[in-house]
This record gives C-alpha cells, sequence and structure tokens, in this order.
C-alpha cells in the first residue's frame, strides 16, 4: 500500500503532513499510523537516493577519500610487519648448505 501512494506525485508531496491511511475501514489506527511512518520514510529515501544519484555529496567524497589514505597506509603498516615477522623466524638449518663454501674464513 505504501509503494502505491508515494509513486503518485499528487500524493507523494502530502504523505508528509496527510495521513493517507487515516480512516481505512481494514486498519486498525495503529496500524494505519505505522503505514503512514513507512510511506514518510520510503518517500525520504527516495527523495535521498534521487538525490545522491543527481550530484555526488561533496563531504562523504572528502570523507571516503580520507578514508581510502587511511587504508592505503594500514596496507603498507600491515605489509611491513608481515615482512617483519618472516625476516625475524629463524631460517632452517638445511638452508645454508656450507659443504661446498669456498670462502675463506678468517
Amino acid at each position: 500500500m505504501a509503494t502505491a501512494s508515494t509513486s503518485n506525485p499528487s500524493v507523494s508531496s502530502d504523505i508528509f503532513s496527510v495521513n493517507p491511511y487515516d480512516g481505512h475501514p481494514q486498519l486498525k489506527p495503529v496500524e494505519a499510523e505505522v503505514l503512514w511512518e513507512y510511506a514518510k520514510l520510503a518517500q525520504n529515501l527516495s527523495q535521498k537516493t534521487r538525490s545522491l544519484n543527481e550530484e555526488p555529496d561533496q563531504t562523504m567524497l572528502a570523507r571516503l577519500r580520507v578514508l581510502e589514505k587511511k587504508m592505503g597506509l594500514v596496507l603498507t603498516l600491515f605489509k611491513a610487519s608481515v615482512w617483519g615477522v618472516i625476516n625475524d623466524q629463524p631460517a632452517p638449518d638445511a638452508y645454508y648448505d656450507t659443504t661446498n663454501d669456498t670462502t675463506i674464513q678468517h
């Protein structure tokens, strides 16, 4: 019911001031109020979505840009810490083969 009332442009402008479900014979007053709140919420979300599709929110873009930079830093620090953990592990004994070592030892 809420979607049918919000699709009509004349009803959508009045949805915030007039309850279209008020006095409906098959609805209790509480049900009519709940449906009205849902209709207002749907209309509000529809308007916000339409405005976001038309022009991106500049403050949201700025926040996302800051977040993107922070995530890049976190990724770099994570890679460095993983590299540090790998380098801190002792190498296996079989890794160094000294039998054919021809370097001069002092």
